[in-house]
């Protein structure tokens, strides 16, 4: 493992201990056992950090949607898993996943790359999964969004704990993807 990705992983660790405020260049050297003006050869700003960071977790998901396709089930299964993993992710990883969902201010041409990766592989995989007739017609990158907003907003409500299987909405945010899946495929 070369520097860069000594010090990408050195910032993630920090980021799931502490978040945000807790990544800093000088303790990511430190962590990574380099001088403190050596990350700055690899990243400008603490941003530029956060934004490599961000772009290796979208890359993890990618790899795991990819991984989850070969597994050779149907597009709705692929689809289904992808969606569950994705709030397992925010609940496990609730650090990373505000990280790559927030606000930014910088310019990063690793993360728009990631970040359109990660919208194409979604969108792709929807495609897939409305033309084996498991989702209804119409635009696969807005049934993707919705897909995503759904379970995204389903795991930021169970990480609040207002959505509990049992409990609050009575039902689990995966229970509610699956749901959604199912009132989709009745239309598909």
């Amino acid at each position: 493992m070369g520097t860069r990705e000594a010090l990408v992983d050195a910032a993630t660790a920090l980021l799931d201990e502490g978040g945000v405020a807790a990544v800093t260049l000088r303790e990511v050297g430190r962590q990574v056992g380099v001088s403190h003006n050596a990350p700055y050869k690899h990243f400008a700003s603490k941003e530029q950090l956060l934004a490599a960071v961000a772009a290796a977790e979208l890359e993890r998901r990618g790899a795991e949607l990819v991984a989850t396709a070969k597994r050779r089930r149907s597009p709705e299964a692929v689809l289904r898993a992808t969606l569950h993993h994705y709030i397992s992710w925010a609940l496990d990883r609730p650090a990373r996943f505000r990280l790559v969902f927030g606000q930014w201010n910088v310019e990063s041409e690793e993360l728009t790359k990631a970040a359109h990766a990660a919208q194409t592989g979604l969108v792709d995989l929807v495609a897939a999964t409305q033309s084996a007739g498991a989702l209804p017609a119409g635009d696969p990158v807005r049934l993707a969004s919705l897909l995503r907003a759904t379970a995204h907003g389903a795991a930021d409500l169970a990480a609040a704990g207002h959505l509990a299987e049992g409990g609050k909405g009575n039902a689990s945010p995966e229970q509610l993807v699956d749901d959604l899946l199912a009132y989709l495929s009745e239309r598909g």
